[in-house]
Formats: structure tokens, C-alpha cells, sequence
């Protein structure tokens, strides 16, 4: 492609709108631009990115033995309602009505439609196991867009459904699907790790995610891992063992309500009452589904809020606000206790029940109650390990510590069960003749997520480093000067070879000074470039680079296929 028949308008100035590294570099190289908020165009370079991607994809679900097909976003939102998710998923998705005023929903999965696809179909369990996957627009209307591609309202993605007979030949599969998810990022340049992962909205028995690493602000998600790498959660699910050292004590002493004027934070507490954070309790006060709930975490850790949400079984969680703290315990914020709190449910974490006379809030203003224990003095609900995990607890099942690290999700693989197909009636008839449902599990990789995330990985001060099996082009090549005809003569023949040979090139054939040509070169960030100017051919030779490295070259012309393939093999 020459650059004058293509559309690349660079830019030279960060864009005000633009947070992540990432936007920034895909807005200024031409690469999308924005139409409304959470919703971008692809231009040129771009479209050539989420080809190259969505074909690595596709070689790599069709090898796990997955089959293509195509289903419409708009989905009546029956399905929806049939399977218990339409109210659980919230204002994320864009609900409307047809000139018929029957209720339609824009998806942003298709466990739904997929499910009533093959409930019309499958009747056997010869037909079984079966995986249909698709690389579809999905639209989410996120309550705050931005981050670009990261975090968009409409996105491209694909999502894959299998089916299977039995847990046996379910475990199969879904290795298989992991299997095919490293091939795919590897390929695409890409190290990730697999985390456990909450199950959310999407429901099932088990989930996991597939992370990029990264260093910079776009680190979306914290990750817990252990030091030897045997144990990856994302925070919303990771375990752990609690390695503080706590002091007990074998008697129960009597509870006694105390006066603590101007102190109702954690540090305001503890220095009052001359005691540490390991010996108090929080009593934090929550909405869920519109009904309060109380949850007791140890003074010195944090409530994971995605693990009391799951407790609780709500749909919606949000933390209490002054005025119905006040209403619900008879006091304001930093004063909430377990004791004597009624119509309330109390979850209470498993650190809290190993505490003996522990300080909590009395419901009281400027007043606590110390020597509380836990079933004397107040009953748990239920008792939940809701506490998030931290750098240096235990690894739940083998003496290595954690550690936390930023990343972003690019892939999800879900074990879904049986919900969906129960709900929507997806059955067959095994061997005997008896009716099962099937087996399902539910795949995504984001398509234009993650070429996005990639870039918050490669690029460097000057603009993109493109991974190359996802890059637009493998070479940029580079005339000095578009006025003098030994220049454009050789670039003429070898635009010819590399196009000859199968190696996609762009050459940038614009009448500009070769300052702009080379900012734009690293900008959009091509993994080799080629530049042709008198020093090096009158020697009959041109010089190569790799926008990865600095070192520079000089390539006789008649072998630049060679040389090329070459330096692209050492690339990632």
C-alpha cells in the first residue's frame, strides 16, 4: 500500500481526551477516532490490525475443532428474561423496543442466543460435543467509557460456546480452549497468565481470565499471585492464608460500652483506645439489591466487595450512604457495630470469628464496645471469607507468598454448567434415551481490546512498537526524497519484491521532508523499516531496521527478501 492511496492521519499533540498511553498512541497514529463516547472508528491501519488479529484467532479456534458462525446482536429479550440474566445484567445493556413494542436487547454475550440456537437442533448425544464460536460487534453501555478500545461501549469480540454430554468430555474441551487461547496470544506476541476468576453475571461453577502484565496506568486489574508461580487469582477471587501474628486471649472479658469523642476512623480508634488494628472490627454497612446488609472485616484488612456481593447473592451492591447508616444503626458513619443490630443480615469474616475481645462500633455516636466476641455477644448470618487478599498472606494451599501485579484482561473462559441450558431448554437424549441438558462453557477474547493492550506494553517515547504478526504492515518503506528518480526508482523495485514475495509493506510515497516521514515511521510504529537515500545506494544497498532496536543495517538490494524474513524472525 502506498501511504498517499491510504488514510492515515497522524497527529502530532496528545489528545485532552485520551488517559492511557495506549489511546494516546492509536488517536495521534491514525489508527481510530472517537464518534461518541465508548464508541471509535477503525480506520485503515487499524482495520488491518483487527484482521490480522481476528485471523490468528479464527486458525486457532478452528484448530480446537470450533465452528464459525454469525449471530445477530439484537436478541428479543424473552431469551433474556427465560434466563434469569435480564435483571441481573443491569443498565450495562441497552434495552429497547421494535415498532411492535416487543422488548429487544443489544447483547454483550450470547450465552442466550447461542443456547436457543442449539436447543432447536441438538437431539442426540451423538451430536455432541459441539463449539460455535463468532467474531461479532457487542455493545455494553458502560456507565464511564473511556480508556479507548480498553473500555469501550461497542467493541469487537470473540465469543465461543461449547456443548458436551458429561463433565469427562467437558474437560476435555475446555482444555482444549485453553490450549488454544495461549496459542492465540502467543502468536500474537502477546505472554499472559490465566487467573481464577469470579463467575459475575455470567454465572457458573468456575471462571478464568487471561492477563497481560503490564507496568502502566491501563493495569485495569489487580492480580494475586504467588511467588513460585503456582497460585493466579484475580483480587475479586483470590484466596489466601493470613500470616499476621495475633494476639489472643483464652478468657472472654465483659463487654463494656466506651466513650471515644472525635475518633470514628481505623487510626483515630486505635490511637485512642491505645490498641492495635488487628483488635478491632469494622462494621461496614451495604445496599444490596436495595436492602441493607452488614459485613465484619478485621480493622487491618479490606472488604472485597465482589465476594460479599456473591455472598449475599445480590445483583446490585453499593455502600450504605450517611443518611441510611444513620437510619439503619441509630448512628453516623464510623460508629456501626454488630451488637444489637436488628433486621439485618451480618456476614462476618472467618479472621473475625478467630478474634477474642475485639472492639467495634456501638451504634452510638462517639461511642465503641470493646471485649465483644463473636456468638456471645451477636449471631453471623453467615460466615464468609469476604476479606481481600495482600502482598505477603500465604498462597491458600502452599507455603509461597503473594504478590500483586497490574494487568489486563484480554480473554475469559467460563465453566457455565448447566444454568443455561436448563433455563432454555437445550437437552438430549443420552444413550438409554434419558433426557440431560447439556454441558456448557462460554470463551471471549476481546479483538480490539487487545491489540490496544498490547501497545501498553511495546511502544517507547516515539510512538508504537507493533508485536509483528499483528502489526498492519510488516515493513514501512522510506524514499528520502520523492523528487529524486534513483530513490524512487529503487523503491519502485523493491515495493514490487516484497508484494511479490507476500511480505506487506507500506510505502510512504508522500512529498514530505524526511524528518516527518521518520516521526510518522515510529509513530505508527511498523516492526521494520526501509530506507532508500544516496549514502547507501550508490553502494547499490539500502538500510534496514527493526523499530524495536537501533542498529542500523546496510542491505544489498537483491537480497532485501531474504534479509527481511530474516530480521522478521527475530522479532517478536
Amino acid at each position: 500500500m502506498r501511504w498517499t492511496q491510504s488514510y492515515i492521519p497522524t497527529l502530532r499533540e496528545d489528545q485532552s481526551d485520551a488517559e492511557l498511553i495506549s489511546h494516546q498512541l492509536l488517536l495521534r497514529g491514525g489508527y481510530i477516532r472517537k464518534l461518541a463516547a465508548g464508541i471509535y472508528l477503525y480506520l485503515p491501519l487499524m482495520q488491518r490490525v483487527i484482521e490480522k488479529f481476528s485471523r490468528i484467532v479464527r486458525e486457532e479456534m478452528n484448530r480446537a475443532g470450533g465452528l464459525e458462525i454469525t449471530m445477530s446482536v439484537l436478541c428479543p429479550a424473552t431469551l433474556w428474561q427465560k434466563s434469569g440474566r435480564y435483571d441481573k445484567v443491569g443498565k450495562e445493556q441497552m434495552r429497547l423496543k421494535d415498532r411492535h413494542e416487543q422488548p429487544m436487547v443489544l447483547c454483550g454475550t450470547h450465552e442466550e442466543t447461542v443456547t436457543d440456537l442449539v436447543a432447536g437442533e441438538i437431539r442426540s448425544y451423538r451430536q455432541l460435543p459441539l463449539n460455535l464460536y463468532q467474531i461479532q460487534v457487542k455493545f455494553r453501555d458502560e456507565i464511564r467509557p473511556r480508556f479507548g478500545l480498553m473500555r469501550g461501549r461497542e467493541f469487537i469480540m470473540k465469543d465461543a460456546y461449547t456443548f458436551d454430554a458429561d463433565e469427562e468430555s467437558f474437560a476435555v474441551t475446555y482444555q482444549k480452549m485453553i490450549d488454544a487461547y495461549y496459542a492465540t496470544f502467543r502468536r500474537a506476541g502477546l505472554d499472559v497468565i490465566k487467573v481464577e476468576s469470579d463467575t459475575g453475571v455470567m454465572g457458573g461453577k468456575a471462571a478464568h481470565e487471561f492477563m497481560l502484565l503490564v507496568d502502566t496506568d491501563a493495569g485495569e486489574e489487580t492480580i494475586i499471585v504467588s511467588e513460585d508461580g503456582e497460585y493466579a487469582a484475580n483480587i475479586e477471587k483470590a484466596e489466601f492464608r493470613d500470616t499476621s501474628k495475633i494476639e489472643t486471649e483464652s478468657e472472654q472479658r465483659e463487654m463494656e460500652t466506651v466513650d471515644t469523642p472525635g475518633a470514628a476512623t481505623i487510626e483515630e480508634v486505635t490511637a485512642f483506645l491505645k490498641v492495635k488494628p488487628t483488635r478491632l472490627v469494622k462494621t461496614l454497612i451495604y445496599m444490596a439489591d436495595g436492602k441493607p446488609a452488614a459485613a465484619l472485616v478485621r480493622g487491618d484488612r479490606e472488604l472485597c466487595e465482589t465476594k460479599l456481593k456473591n455472598t449475599l447473592g445480590a445483583n446490585e451492591l453499593a455502600m450504605a450512604s450517611e443518611a441510611e447508616i444513620q437510619q439503619i444503626t441509630g448512628a453516623p458513619v464510623g460508629f456501626s457495630g454488630p451488637v444489637g443490630l436488628k433486621d439485618v443480615p451480618i456476614i462476618v469474616d472467618p479472621l473475625v470469628t478467630k478474634l477474642t475481645n475485639f472492639v467495634v462500633g456501638a451504634n452510638a455516636t462517639e461511642k465503641h464496645i470493646i471485649n465483644v466476641n463473636s456468638d456471645r455477644d451477636f449471631k453471623a448470618t453467615k460466615v464468609a471469607d469476604i476479606t481481600e487478599a495482600r502482598p505477603g498472606d500465604l498462597a491458600p494451599e502452599h507455603d509461597s507468598n503473594l504478590i500483586a501485579k497490574k494487568g489486563i484482561e484480554v480473554g475469559n473462559t467460563f465453566m457455565l454448567g448447566t444454568g443455561y441450558a436448563e433455563s432454555l431448554d437445550a437437552t438430549f437424549l443420552d444413550a438409554d434415551g434419558t433426557e440431560h441438558p447439556c454441558i456448557m462453557g462460554s470463551y471471549g477474547i476481546g479483538i480490539t481490546r487487545t491489540p490496544q493492550a498490547a501497545l501498553e506494553r511495546y511502544y517507547d517515547e516515539k510512538g508504537i512498537i507493533w508485536p509483528k504478526n499483528i502489526a498492519p504492515y510488516l515493513v514501512e518503506l522510506i524514499p528520502i526524497s520523492m523528487e529524486n528518480e534513483k530513490h524512487v526508482e529503487a523503491a519502485e523495485k523493491v515495493y514490487a519484491a516484497l508484494n511479490d514475495a507476500g511480505i506487506d509493506v507500506l510505502w510512504d510515497d508522500r512529498d514530505e521532508r524526511p524528518g516527518v516521514k521518520f516521526n510518522d515511521a515510529d509513530l505508527i510504529g511498523l516492526p521494520i523499516r526501509l530506507t532508500i537515500g544516496d549514502k547507501s545506494l550508490k553502494d547499490g544497498k539500502i538500510e534496514m531496521k527493526a523499530r524495536s532496536g537501533t542498529e542500523v543495517e546496510l542491505v544489498p538490494l537483491d537480497d532485501i527478501i531474504g534479509a527481511v524474513r530474516g530480521l522478521a524472525e527475530k522479532l517478536h
